[in-house]
């Protein structure tokens, strides 16, 4: 009797994680389609055409050499802006390859006005506000873009940005990306995590006024609304230095703005392992940000908890026309965010793959404040300050 009480049991557990995970899936396939619907509202959006066009001077932090970095370098230096700019590269060490690559940007635009800074001065855990720290000195001009180097841009980028920070209100712009893959399976995995993962959910943010991004890819502002804010020195020691940037100037009581379109994101991880690194620091870093939002972005991969429903369920028909609904809520995703990328459908049988992966490695983040960043493993307290680890602990 008491085994016959035992397997019931087990089997209205069963039942109801069936239905928890039915009900998360359904919600998930809601949130899928919404996002999709709201991709043609964000790249209808237009930029305000600048009404002038100041000096700028483009930061971009360099370390190693990395597959793509002379042509994303190059994008940079084929702006259609009719202000003067400065291009500012810093590395921390001098024999550092990337500045190879600087080297011959330097060739093929003689006239372009580039600067170096190998400085190796660490003003905190957080490596690259210590290399924006050793070269603001050098920034000849009064407007910001920091822009980190595995990002390519269009040729009129530095116009939209500044058309958009010369509006009313607005202290800082930030640009959403998409994933540019090297060549290779899981960079292609990787690039699917940025387009039909990140993006939406930024969509979605945007639309609902659910969260207010902002991304180290593109961060432009005017040195006085960095001075207003106290300056880089006090991200130092931070791990989402781009978010507390944000914050920083959204509490001055200035705008923060993505505009209406998006720039590329090299996704270089070549092997599995590097993926994963990357999406675990990727993924323990909105914990950290937003603990709630980052347990309830579970919802959003409703191929997974599908899946688990069908494993869950004693009568699994429903399950199947439930995991049937939420692959093609899926594809319809990637359909539309690819043709508003002006290209085709690529490989739609990687997403829901990715979609299991990334399902398991938002769980696993849960379990550690370790992450890995250029080589370096680091702790994160509870307020986000990053700690080198010791190296004999476990780097998971």
């Amino acid at each position: 009797m008491a085994i016959s009480a035992l397997v019931s049991n087990v089997g209205l557990v069963r039942e109801f994680l069936a239905c928890l995970c039915g009900a998360s899936a359904a919600f998930g396939i809601l949130y899928t389609v919404a996002a999709a619907a709201l991709v043609g509202w964000f790249f209808a959006r237009s930029s305000p055409p600048p009404k002038s066009f100041p000096p700028v001077t483009v930061i971009k932090p360099l370390r190693g050499m990395e597959t793509a970095l002379l042509s994303n370098l190059r994008t940079f230096c084929e702006q259609d802006y009719e202000g003067d700019v400065q291009y500012l590269f810093g590395v921390h060490d001098p024999n550092d390859p990337a500045l190879d690559v600087v080297k011959e940007l330097q060739h093929l635009y003689p006239d372009a006005h580039i600067t170096v800074v190998a400085n190796g001065e660490l003003h905190g855990c957080n490596r690259k506000v210590s290399n924006l720290l050793n070269m603001l000195p050098l920034a000849v001009h009064e407007h910001y873009v920091f822009a980190d180097s595995d990002v390519a841009v269009g040729g009129d980028y530095l116009s939209r940005v500044m058309g958009e920070l010369q509006a009313e209100g607005v202290g800082l712009v930030t640009c959403a990306y998409v994933g540019a893959p090297d060549p290779g399976f899981w960079p292609k995995l990787s690039a699917r995590a940025v387009d039909y993962q990140f993006l939406p959910g930024v969509l979605i943010a945007l639309a609902l006024g659910l969260a207010e991004p902002c991304f180290g890819q593109t961060i432009a502002m005017r040195r006085e609304t960095l001075d207003k804010i106290g300056g880089l020195r006090q991200f130092a020691d931070l791990l989402a230095e781009d978010h507390a940037i944000g914050m920083a100037v959204r509490a001055a009581g200035q705008r923060v703005v993505v505009p209406g379109f998006v720039i590329g994101h090299a996704c270089p991880e070549s092997t599995a392992a590097r993926l994963v690194e990357h999406e675990l620091r990727w993924s323990r870093t909105i914990r950290r940000i937003d603990p709630y939002g980052h347990l309830g972005s579970a919802v959003s991969y409703p191929v997974p908890l599908a899946l688990l429903a069908l494993l869950f369920a004693s009568a699994p028909l429903w399950t199947m026309y439930l995991l049937a609904a939420a692959l093609c809520a899926r594809l319809v995703l990637q359909c539309r965010m690819d043709l508003a990328l002006k290209r085709s459908v690529r490989e739609p049988w990687l997403l829901p793959l990715w979609d299991v992966m990334a399902f398991a490695i938002l769980f696993a983040s849960l379990l550690s404040s370790r992450v890995v960043w250029r080589g370096v493993s680091f702790d994160v307290d509870d307020d986000g300050l990053l700690k080198v680890a010791p190296a004999s602990s476990s780097t998971d």
